[in-house]
């Protein structure tokens, strides 16, 4: 058997999650916790003068995370395009946005509830709907422009992680999917008002149509997981190991 080379669709998800974690640990930890709950305590004292230091690894951390949500974008779509059945990865997108809203909501915005913001489960859940409705209803132009409105409005309504930016995203993805070159050029060109988002369709360009082996629910479970270990690491550990 002819073993086809370039990138599989495994290797580009642990890029896409060891990126993500980078970025969730500026975004999470740093920002929210160190720079943000405890700023002006006992704690955040402990770090003064050491402010721009902390900024600049935050922003670091950033810029090697942004390249995660195009990469879980276009893995979104491939599975779209190779799934057996697409209601059920509909639920399943649906019952992690609902698990991981709470580690969401604890590691970024320091509160287990927070109704402005919503995990990015719903927005690839979104895009994940709007293709679907375009293509069970033929794909004309009509429905394209329908189902990317209702998908970018719904996410913005919902204020879902990326809102209608990342809802768009997947359906350009998606409209371009034949067109290898195009998908690669104009997604880079959608993502490049984040600095290094671009660089996500280098390991794209690569993608050999190869699912790979991937190891069950650890893609799924992993999002929710870190976000409640960040928050956790943020709320007891740091101050335990600081005061």
């Amino acid at each position: 058997m002819k073993i086809k080379t370039g990138i599989s669709g495994s290797v580009l998800k642990w890029i896409a999650v060891i990126t993500m974690a980078i970025d969730h640990m500026g975004a999470g930890f740093l920002e929210s916790y160190v720079m943000n709950a405890w700023g002006g305590s006992p704690i955040g004292n402990t770090f003064a003068g050491r402010w721009n230091e902390i900024l600049s690894v935050d922003q670091i951390l950033r810029y090697i995370g942004r390249p995660a949500f195009p990469i879980f974008c276009f893995l979104l779509v491939q599975g779209f395009l190779h799934t057996r059945d697409v209601k059920k990865y509909a639920i399943r997108l649906g019952i992690f946005a609902l698990i991981s809203e709470i580690p969401f909501d604890l590691a970024l915005h320091i509160r287990p509830f927070h109704w402005q913001n919503q995990n990015v489960f719903f927005t690839l859940l979104l895009g994940l709907l709007a293709i679907w409705f375009m293509q069970s209803r033929g794909g004309g132009l009509v429905v394209r422009v329908a189902g990317l409105l209702a998908g970018a409005g719904l996410a913005e309504l919902f204020h879902t992680d990326y809102g209608a930016f990342g809802v768009a995203l997947i359906v350009l993805l998606y409209l371009l999917r034949n067109k290898k070159a195009a998908q690669c050029i104009l997604g880079a060109v959608c993502c490049a008002w984040e600095l290094t988002a671009p660089l996500a369709f280098i390991p794209i360009w690569f993608y050999n149509g190869e699912r790979g082996r991937q190891p069950r629910w650890f893609f799924y479970w992993f999002y929710p997981v870190h976000l409640l270990l960040y928050s956790m690491i943020g709320m007891f550990v740091l101050p335990a190991v600081v005061l």
